[in-house]
């Protein structure tokens, strides 16, 4: 009887002191993220998969556990613009976005200047996007920075090396930004062109079942730009994108195994020649 006493006593003394595991979240924030987390947040958890839209069945659900997750976390905020948004209701999503960009969310800013610019919800403002864009990009948001780059506005071109630079500090985390700098670096925009860097770049973001970096590893590797030409290594790359649903990854695939084109004398295909 005192040993199991001991040992209960000492049990509780562990748990006491063992601090609680630093991902425990709310159910209500689990609910939120299951149902209307956005896969291209930087806030998002890895382990969260996301959504690229909210489901139409799971908005009122979506709204009513996002609410309360929102209350202390700012990409629950986030979200429940999202799913306000998904049923319509976009003064609620700009209040929504607003209060989470206020916290530093850094994708609710970049969904503000979105409405900024085109005048939904709120006034139109291009001014008042781009700061908003540019605090998006200045947080490392690779929505934020391209969308600063596309904005233009005021008579103002765009500037490809600032959205390099920007892009440069998003590629250390996030697959779409060094996607989006893998391009830049292979066409020489805002900068010299670096296929050896834009190889580098596509070949990180692959790594993370990013379909069109795969589809460009395949296309680097099958002209062996940046680095070795190989194959075999061209057509695995193609097939993980081709199965993610890239089409040019498809296409690429299909002259591969068609790779001779017999035309008429006006240059028109008559048939291909398949393996």
């Amino acid at each position: 009887m005192k040993r199991a006493l001991r040992r209960i006593l000492f049990c509780a003394a562990l748990a006491a002191v063992v601090p609680a595991p630093a991902h425990a979240q709310s159910a209500d924030l689990v609910l939120c993220d299951r149902l209307a987390a956005d896969p291209s947040d930087p806030d998002k958890p890895a382990d969260v998969k996301g959504v690229a839209e909210v489901a139409a069945a799971d908005i009122a659900t979506a709204i009513k556990y996002c609410a309360v997750a929102a209350r202390s976390q700012r990409r629950a905020m986030y979200q429940l613009g999202r799913a306000y948004a998904a049923k319509g209701q976009i003064n609620e999503a700009t209040a929504a976005w607003r209060k989470a960009a206020d916290k530093g969310s850094s994708s609710a800013m970049v969904e503000l200047g979105v409405a900024y610019g085109t005048g939904t919800g709120v006034a139109k403002d291009e001014e008042q996007a781009r700061k908003l864009f540019e605090r998006a990009a200045e947080a490392g948001n690779p929505r934020g920075v391209s969308n600063l780059a596309a904005l233009g506005g005021g008579g103002a071109p765009a500037d490809p090396a600032r959205s390099r630079e920007l892009l440069g500090r998003a590629a250390q985390t996030n697959a779409q930004a060094q996607y989006q700098l893998g391009m830049m670096l292979s066409e020489g925009s805002g900068g010299a062109r670096d296929d050896v860097g834009a190889r580098a770049m596509f070949e990180k973001a692959a790594a993370q079942n990013h379909p069109a970096a795969l589809e460009r590893m395949g296309a680097f590797a099958a002209e062996g730009r940046g680095g070795s030409k190989d194959a075999s290594a061209a057509k695995a790359y193609y097939e993980r994108a081709a199965a993610l649903g890239d089409e040019d990854a498809r296409k690429a695939l299909e002259k591969l195994r068609c790779p001779y084109v017999i035309k008429d004398k006006r240059g028109g295909v008559v048939t291909t020649l398949c393996f």
